[in-house]
């Protein structure tokens, strides 16, 4: 190949007496950038910005847990007679709905216990939520892990030989989807800010908006990757879940969207964001 993306040689780095292991530390850097752009929204919103970092001490933890717990049961067969690895999440294995699911349980807790509006609290987190998933996705690059089907294009992402599957070990370069997918969620993460700013949408619906762009990204992204998944009627399981959650959402935003909007409602400001 004349060109192509390089993949690292190693999913960590030494640090002396300590290894940093990337996936972790890719995720973190997603967390501390929503807890920025959280804050930013809530200030937005007249929610204390304060708030952006408490409520991700119960998201975080519940999300992480909610990822591993989804990526388990809809890959469960990779897990048979090692269920010890089912808790190795450095290994890679998070399952964004689950996290999403558990974050948003946990949120509701954190609002009930704080007297927060728990629809204006997932507005703001929203754009937070996408824009930790652009920068974590990178952490499927450095364990160099779930890229796509093979491919001559110039950022066709090189891949070593002992990581491909068998069937694709002749092959060198693939689709980066970690790469896809991080672009298709840095543009989500524009989208909802722009919704916000406009303040067309009822209080709420902003998450849902969420849902409906991502899983638009994740289905076509999903049909690209090559990785041992579980499968029913011949596709992916994750193309049947995220089918459902995109028609699910379509539907609630279609209903939401049709009340009545308070006239006296203002956009949010343009300089937030």
């Amino acid at each position: 190949m004349l060109m192509s993306i390089p993949s690292p040689s190693s999913g960590s780095l030494d640090l002396g007496p300590i290894t940093l292991r990337m996936y972790g530390f890719m995720i973190a850097l997603g967390v501390i950038a929503a807890v920025w752009l959280m804050g930013k929204r809530f200030m937005s919103k007249g929610i204390n910005p304060d708030h952006a970092s408490g409520l991700a001490m119960w998201i975080v933890p519940a999300g992480i847990i909610g990822a591993r717990v989804y990526h388990v049961i809809t890959d469960w067969r990779r897990f048979e007679g090692n269920w010890d690895e089912a808790v190795q999440i450095w290994r890679g294995g998070l399952g964004i709905l689950g996290g999403v699911i558990f974050g948003l349980v946990a949120a509701f807790f954190y609002c009930r216990k704080h007297n927060l509006d728990i629809k204006e609290v997932i507005d703001g987190v929203a754009p937070a939520l996408a824009l930790a998933q652009c920068i974590g996705r990178w952490g499927n690059y450095f364990n160099q892990e779930l890229f796509g089907r093979p491919t001559n294009l110039p950022w066709g992402l090189e891949i070593d030989q002992r990581k491909r599957p068998i069937e694709y070990v002749a092959e060198e370069t693939f689709h980066p989807t970690f790469l896809y997918e991080s672009l298709w969620n840095a543009l989500v993460v524009i989208l909802l800010i722009k919704l916000g700013k406009l303040g067309k949408l009822p209080s709420g619906l902003l998450m849902v908006a969420y849902f409906i762009s991502y899983s638009i990204g994740r289905l076509w992204i999903e049909a690209l990757r090559i990785d041992e998944a579980s499968k029913l009627l011949g596709l992916r399981i994750n193309i049947w879940v995220f089918t459902v959650v995109l028609i699910a959402s379509a539907v609630i935003l279609f209903v939401g969207s049709r009340q009545n909007i308070d006239p006296d409602q203002p956009a949010e400001p343009k300089s937030t964001g």
